[in-house]
C-alpha cells in the first residue's frame, strides 16, 4: 500500500510538471506569435494573440524626468503594425520569468526593439495572459522604454 501511494504521488508530481511545461510553451507561442506578426506587419495575426479586453500601458518619463504611467490604445498599435511600412518592426525578447497560477500567467521579458536593422530602444515587457477555451491570450501589456542600459 505504501508503494502504491508513493507511486501515485510521483505520478501526480510528474503530471503537474508536464502540465506546467505545456502551459509555458503555449504562453511562449502566444507571445512569439505577437512578435512574428509585428515583423510581418500582420495586424490580423497580431489581434489573434489578444483578449478582446486587452489593456496597454507604458512607463515613460515626463518632462521633469519622473516616471509616469501612460495608457495606450491597442487599436492604434494594431493600425501601426498593419499599415504598410518600409522597415520591419523587430522586437527581440528574452523570456526571463514565467509564473502560472491556473488560467493566469505573468511574463517578464527584457527586450531590444529595432526598426529594420537600426536599434530604437530597449526595456522590459510585462505580459499578463489568460488561458481560455482558445488557449493563452494576452490581457495586459506594460513596458518600459529607454535608449541605453539595456538588460
Amino acid at each position: 500500500m505504501k508503494n502504491l501511494l508513493l507511486l501515485l504521488f510521483i505520478l501526480f508530481l510528474s503530471f503537474k510538471t508536464f502540465a506546467q511545461q505545456t502551459d509555458q510553451e503555449g504562453i511562449k507561442q502566444t507571445i512569439n506569435t505577437l512578435f512574428d506578426a509585428m515583423r510581418k506587419g500582420d495586424s490580423t495575426l497580431l489581434r489573434s494573440t489578444f483578449d478582446k479586453h486587452i489593456v496597454f500601458q507604458s512607463i515613460n518619463d515626463n518632462k521633469a524626468g519622473a516616471p509616469i504611467l501612460v495608457n495606450e490604445n491597442p487599436d492604434g498599435f494594431l493600425k501601426s503594425v498593419g499599415t504598410p511600412h518600409k522597415e520591419i518592426y523587430d522586437e527581440r525578447i528574452v523570456f526571463n520569468s514565467i509564473k502560472i497560477d491556473g488560467p493566469l500567467a505573468s511574463v517578464w521579458a527584457p527586450y531590444k526593439f529595432y526598426v529594420g536593422e537600426k536599434f530604437s530602444h530597449c526595456g522590459v515587457d510585462v505580459f499578463q495572459l489568460l488561458k481560455n477555451k482558445d488557449g493563452w491570450k494576452i490581457i495586459y501589456i506594460v513596458d518600459t522604454r529607454r535608449k541605453d542600459n539595456c538588460i
